[in-house]
């Protein structure tokens, strides 16, 4: 049986990824199943956000648990599709307040084994990185433009690591973005299918 593929579709903050997620659903319906953000799930029912840091370190805990729980759920539920998961387990690194080497210790896991997890990574450039602005009409969102432009850095260098990874900028047309990481993400799950 081939093996089934994972792709991680993540990004800073105001970087189209909901809107492409959505739009990759509609587009590919029955080929794949994507995984919802575990940070949305865990921020949607109330819990707060501190600057506290140990409570970020249990926060960013849960957030990796329940991430790598979704993603099971989601292989044995849709065995026949590709899973796309909105983040993926190494994004908690991103808000980490400390050193990776805490990171992994906490989770019990390392670097290799997280990248493992995944066949692709799409990186969806936040508009912040290029100064735009990234308001939306998303709840659990509470950067500011600055915030999300940092977060946006910090997630593309440790993204960028991955050996398959696909980097959609930042651009004048957003319609032109979500296009062009619509069209990456099916370049993938063809390659995969000639595999």
């Amino acid at each position: 049986m081939k093996k089934q593929l994972q792709v991680v579709v993540t990004g800073g903050p105001g970087g189209g990824k909901t809107t492409a997620l959505d739009l990759f659903q509609r587009e590919l319906c029955e080929k794949i199943a994507v995984v919802p953000e575990a940070a949305t799930v865990l921020f949607s029912q109330g819990i707060a956000r501190t600057n506290d840091d140990e409570i970020i370190k249990l926060v960013q805990k849960t957030i990796y648990q329940l991430q790598k729980n979704l993603e099971e759920m989601y292989k044995l539920q849709y065995p026949e599709r590709l899973l796309v998961c909105d983040r993926g387990s190494l994004d908690g690194l991103a808000y980490w307040p400390g050193e990776e080497e805490d990171f992994f210790k906490v989770i019990d896991s390392d670097f290799e084994t997280e990248v493992a997890r995944y066949d692709a990574v799409i990186f969806f450039e936040s508009a912040a990185a290029s100064g735009h602005d990234i308001n939306s009409n998303n709840p659990v969102r509470n950067e500011s433009t600055e915030q999300a432009a940092r977060l946006d850095k910090k997630l593309q260098a440790i993204w960028s690591r991955h050996p398959q990874f696909y980097f959609v900028g930042s651009s004048e047309s957003f319609v032109r973005k979500i296009m062009f990481g619509i069209m990456t993400l099916e370049n993938v799950i063809n390659r995969h299918q000639r595999e």
